[in-house]
C-alpha cells in the first residue's frame, strides 16, 4: 500500500514524482538495506541518559518486532554494570534481530565481550594521522597490527567479527583501504565507515564511498558488505546515510529519534521512510511501528522530541483549517508528503485563531446547525480567546523554567564541581594542568 500510492496518483496524472526517474536513481542502489541500530550504544552517550534494564528489553523487543536487523547492545568494557547489562540482554529470546557489541582492539575489551556470551563482536578504532597522533599514541603500523590481531584473537573465540573505522570520513580513501582489506583477511564479515564527528556533506560521502567501493578487490566485497555511521553535527547525518546508500552501502547505522552524543547520530525513523517512500527499497522494517517506537524511546529517555521534527513530531500532520475541511480530508496528500497511517500516525486537524469565521459558519450549516449571529461571535470570541489572552510574558517564563528543569535533568558535573568532589571523597587537592580546567557537561 505504502509504495503503490504514489504510483496511482502519478497514473492519474495527479503529480510529478521525479524520485521514480529512471535518471534519477543511482546505478548503485542496493535492491535491500538492513537497519543497524545504536541507540544502546550511541543513543546512552546523551549526557546523563539513563535506562532501566526493563526500558532496554521493551525498546530492543520493539525493535526486534519492527524488523530492525542487528542491535549493538553496548560496551561490555566500560563497567561492570555494562557487562551485566549486555549479558542480560543477549539471554533474552528475539526472533530476528542479531545482537552485536563493541569492543576496542584489545584482548580485555574482547574479552569483556565473550564473557557476556555474544556471539558477534563490533571492533571499533580509527587510522588517521590525528587519531594515531593524539590519541593512540602509536605508530601506524602498530595500529594496524594491534586491530588485526584483535579480529584474529575475537575469531578464534567462536564470534563473528565487524569492524568500525572511526573518523573514517576523515581517513585518507588509501588507509582505508589498507586497513579494510587487512581486516577482512583476518576475518571480518562486515566493514563500517563513522563519519565520527559529522563533517562530511552528501556529495563528499558518494564521492568517499563510490573510491571505497572500486578501490577494495572483488574478495573483499563479496565477503564483507559496507555500512555507514553517520553523526548529525552539521544537520546531515540522514541526507549522508542516504547519501552512502545510493553507492551501494547496504547497512544503515541509526538510532532512534536520533538520539545519541552531541547531535546525535541518523535517526531511525527518518532512514528508513525515506528509503522506503523515496528510494522504493526494502529495509524490512513494519512502518507502522515507527511511531510507537519513537513513544516509546521519549518516555524511557525523559528527553522530548521536538514538535516540529520530521515523521515523528506532534506537528508533522497537523493542520489548522483555513480551507474546506471536507477538501482537506478527502485528500490528505494535498497537505501531506504521505500518508500518515503508514508510521503509524494520524492527521490532526484543527480550529484555531486563523480559521476564518465564515468558514466555521459553513461547518456548522453543514452539520445542520444553525447560530444567530450573537452566537457566532461567542463562538468565534471563545476559539480565539486563549490564545489572544495569553500572557506571552507569562508563557515565556513558563518556558524558561521548563528548560531549566529540563537542563538540570540531564547535566552531570562539569570539571571544577568534579575536582570538588575528587578533593571531598580522597581529601586531596588536584594539581590542576589546563586541560582539567575545561568545564564538561
Amino acid at each position: 500500500m505504502r509504495k503503490t500510492i504514489f504510483k496511482k496518483l502519478e497514473a492519474q496524472g495527479l503529480i510529478a514524482n521525479y524520485n521514480r526517474l529512471r535518471k534519477n536513481l543511482p546505478p548503485k542502489l542496493p535492491d535491500r538495506v538492513h537497519i543497524w541500530d545504536e541507540t544502546f550504544r550511541e543513543g546512552l552517550k546523551a549526557p546523563t541518559v539513563y535506562l532501566t534494564y526493563v526500558e532496554l528489553v521493551r525498546l530492543a523487543k520493539l525493535m526486534d518486532e519492527a524488523g530492525v536487523a542487528v542491535i549493538n547492545t553496548g560496551f561490555p568494557a566500560l563497567s561492570e554494570d555494562e557487562k551485566r547489562t549486555v549479558k542480560r540482554i543477549v539471554n533474552e529470546s528475539f526472533s530476528n534481530v542479531i545482537l552485536t557489541a563493541s569492543a576496542e582492539p584489545t584482548k580485555n575489551s574482547i574479552d569483556a565481550c565473550l564473557e557476556c556470551g555474544i556471539k558477534e563482536i563490533t571492533i571499533e578504532s580509527p587510522f588517521n594521522g590525528l587519531n594515531i597522533e593524539y590519541k593512540l599514541k602509536m605508530t601506524k603500523e602498530q595500529v594496524l597490527q594491534q586491530i588485526v590481531e584483535a579480529v584474529d584473537y575475537a575469531k578464534k573465540h567462536g564470534t563473528v567479527v565487524n569492524f568500525n573505522l572511526m573518523d573514517g570520513t576523515r581517513t585518507p580513501i588509501e588507509d582505508i583501504l589498507q586497513i579494510f582489506e587487512a581486516v577482512v583477511e583476518a576475518g571480518t564479515a562486515r566493514l563500517a565507515i563513522a563519519d565520527s564527528v559529522g563533517f562530511i556533506r552528501p556529495l563528499s560521502m558518494r564521492y568517499l564511498i563510490s573510491h571505497v567501493r572500486d578501490g577494495l578487490p572483488e574478495s573483499v566485497k563479496k565477503k564483507a558488505p559496507l555500512s555507514i555511521h553517520c553523526h548529525n553535527d552539521f544537520g546531515l547525518a540522514s541526507a549522508n546515510t542516504l547519501a552512502a546508500m545510493e553507492e551501494g552501502v547496504s547497512y544503515l547505522h541509526t538510532c532512534i529519534a536520533g538520539f545519541g552524543e552531541r547531535a546525535g547520530i541518523a535517526p531511525f525513523e527518518e532512514v528508513v521512510t525515506a528509503a522506503e517512500l523515496l528510494y522504493n527499497i526494502d529495509t524490512g522494517i513494519d512502518m507502522g511501528k515507527i511511531y510507537r517506537i519513537a513513544q516509546s524511546a521519549e518516555k524511557a529517555f525523559a528527553m522530548p522530541i521536538q514538535f516540529h521534527k520530521p515523521i515523528i513530531g506532534e506537528n508533522i500532520f497537523t493542520h489548522e483549517v483555513e480551507e474546506e475541511v471536507e477538501e482537506m480530508l478527502s485528500q490528505p496528500l494535498v497537505y501531506e508528503p504521505f500518508p500518515p497511517e503508514i508510521v503509524g500516525r494520524e492527521t490532526m486537524i484543527f480550529i484555531g485563531r486563523n480559521t476564518e469565521q465564515t468558514l466555521i459558519q459553513k461547518l456548522l450549516e453543514n452539520a445542520g446547525i444553525r447560530a444567530s449571529p450573537r452566537q457566532m461571535d461567542e463562538l468565534f470570541r471563545r476559539i480565539k480567546g486563549p490564545q489572544e489572552s495569553l500572557d506571552k510574558g507569562e508563557a515565556q517564563m513558563t518556558y524558561y523554567q521548563v528548560k531549566k528543569l529540563m537542563k538540570d535533568l540531564l547535566k552531570g558535573y562539569t570539571m571544577d564541581e568534579f575536582w570538588r568532589l575528587v578533593e571531598q571523597v580522597t581529601r586531596q587537592r588536584p594539581k590542576m594542568s589546563k586541560n582539567n580546567k575545561k568545564q564538561v557537561r
